[in-house]
């Protein structure tokens, strides 16, 4: 048997096991990123009938640098080309945080754990876990690729192929990209976050590029991944080339990744944590969770504030995008709620914020999840530390946390608008219960169902993606209502409805103490 056959050695086995435990997690990425390209085809052909609708529509958006910023430029004003411009790189980004997600959790994340120590003493190849990763997240990607092309291939099947291959190969490409840091760092978290700023970045490449060249050939744009999936132009003269380029940066950090893996020991890395003092200096439980979690805070806070910063500086061009439109008024009207369009795009930022803010205070929550499955929780529940008290360190900081975070894009709104602090200060604020609610939603599942608890985030991901492109889709309120942030009164502009706030805060509440209770009466590590 070859050198690379035995390195491979159980690779379908693990494969089985890394699709049976994501088997819920995975088909709702898939189907809520490939059904929100797919489902775009009704709602804009609801929304630009005629081919003058459309024109005008792709000729203001292309005009207007802060649209080219966040969406990129139009380069066809067919239904395809206008699906490929308002749904293509918001579906690219979902992929990519996707396939992040499924390679860290079956390589770094099944390390920390001690799974796969367990695991590797049976017949498993060094490179097994790390191919089985893959593997997985190749499935996935190629799940949301045929959704987009099947939904799409009656406006052009070329376009639709080309548009299916580039969100899912841009997904592979973050995939290998999280193969190769799960390599270098020895936290799960860290590997989360080190391939989430990579995307972050490659997204600010993208929106800077775009914003300042209506031609989509910036020397920025060409520099970001997301850059190469918008350079394919479905629907508007394919270029198959930009595919070529996505492929070859999926096969040498590949070949990164793998090289990697076969130089280092189980549950080792290239980049170890640096060890603490001799001496402990962290007196409470509290303490310790704000330890392992204030670099989190601070990443986030620094990104939400520079985001209100660039998203503030759009609220005067508001007017100028939509011109003499009135179905883009419409659009933008009924995500922000209001008939004044600088009411309603400032209302549209606010609520963005707010969904995104739900990833961070979920995260923040399943921390406790991570803390122990890696057995990290057992020494300290061994003092005189009680379950609770344990618990609630890391839950203050996820629901502070959160509004923090929140006053931060408010301040940056400001900032960058100059105008009405006390609203928008307000209006950022106002979305914390229904941030806070799928925080608790997350605390109950872990505190409950631990083993199910990583749904917590499939849940937020479904409600970011109703407040993202239910307006657009022209969804009925009442699928809309799914989501927490479906019941809150859109501010500024309109009028507050404190029943909301009332009852989504009451639910976050009792979510919370009802995951705190099961965990008094659970096993540790059990479900």
């Amino acid at each position: 048997m070859s050198t690379l056959a035995v390195q491979l050695t159980g690779t379908g086995s693990l494969t089985r096991l890394a699709l049976r435990r994501d088997r819920l997690m995975m088909p709702i990425w898939v189907v809520v990123t490939g059904g929100l390209v797919a489902g775009g085809v009704g709602s804009l052909e609801g929304l630009y009938g005629t081919r003058a609708q459309r024109a005008e529509l792709a000729a203001s958006m292309t005009a207007n640098s802060s649209m080219r910023s966040l969406y990129g430029p139009v380069f066809d004003d067919s239904l395809g080309g206008l699906v490929a411009w308002r749904f293509g790189t918001f579906a690219a980004v979902l992929a990519a945080v996707m396939s992040l997600i499924i390679v860290v959790r079956h390589t770094r994340e099944e390390e920390e754990t001690g799974r796969q120590e367990l695991l590797s003493s049976a017949v498993v190849g060094r490179r097994a876990p790390l191919t089985a990763a893959l593997l997985a997240a190749l499935v996935a990607n190629a799940g949301v690729a045929l959704l987009i092309t099947a939904g799409l291939a009656g406006q052009g099947a070329g376009g639709a192929l080309a548009l299916g291959l580039a969100v899912g190969g841009t997904g592979m490409l973050f995939a290998t990209t999280a193969a190769i840091v799960a390599q270098l760092t020895e936290s799960a978290r860290l590997a989360k976050g080190l391939t989430s700023a990579v995307l972050g970045l490659a997204f600010v490449l993208r929106a800077a590029g775009d914003a300042g060249n209506a031609s989509g050939s910036s020397v920025l744009t060409l520099l970001s991944p997301i850059g190469w999936a918008e350079n394919v132009r479905a629907f508007a003269g394919e270029r198959w080339w930009a595919l070529l380029l996505i492929a070859a940066a999926v096969f040498v950090q590949a070949a990164v990744a793998y090289e990697l893996a076969g130089r280092r020991d189980v549950g080792m890395s290239f980049l170890p944590t640096r060890p603490g003092p001799a001496e402990g200096r962290l007196g409470t439980a509290a303490a310790l969770a704000w330890r392992l979690q204030r670099g989190t805070v601070l990443g986030w806070s620094l990104g939400f504030l520079l985001g209100g910063l660039v998203f503030g500086g759009m609220v005067e061009g508001a007017a100028d995008i939509v011109g003499d439109n009135e179905r883009t008024r419409e659009i933008f009207e009924r995500m922000g709620g209001q008939s004044g369009l600088t009411d309603a795009f400032l209302a549209t930022m606010v609520g963005m914020f707010g969904m995104i803010a739900a990833l961070y205070a979920v995260g923040s929550v399943l921390r406790l999840h991570g803390e122990e499955t890696s057995q990290r929780a057992e020494p300290i529940l061994a003092n005189a530390v009680g379950r609770v008290r344990w618990a609630a360190g890391h839950l203050v900081i996820a629901f502070g946390g959160s509004a923090l975070i929140m006053l931060l894009s408010g301040l940056g709104l400001y900032l960058s608008y100059g105008r009405g602090l006390g609203p928008i200060l307000g209006a950022s604020l106002a979305q914390l219960p229904a941030i806070w609610t799928l925080a608790g939603l997350a605390a109950l599942l872990w505190g409950a169902f631990p083993s199910a608890a990583v749904a917590g985030w499939g849940v937020a991901g479904l409600c970011l993606a109703l407040g993202w492109i239910g307006p657009a889709l022209d969804l009925p309120q009442s699928v809309l209502n799914v989501s927490p942030f479906g019941h809150l009164a859109k501010l500024p502009g309109g009028e507050m409805a404190w029943g909301p706030v009332g009852t989504l805060t009451a639910v976050a509440v009792a979510l919370v103490a009802t995951g705190l209770g099961r965990l008094r009466g659970r096993d540790l590590t059990t479900s």
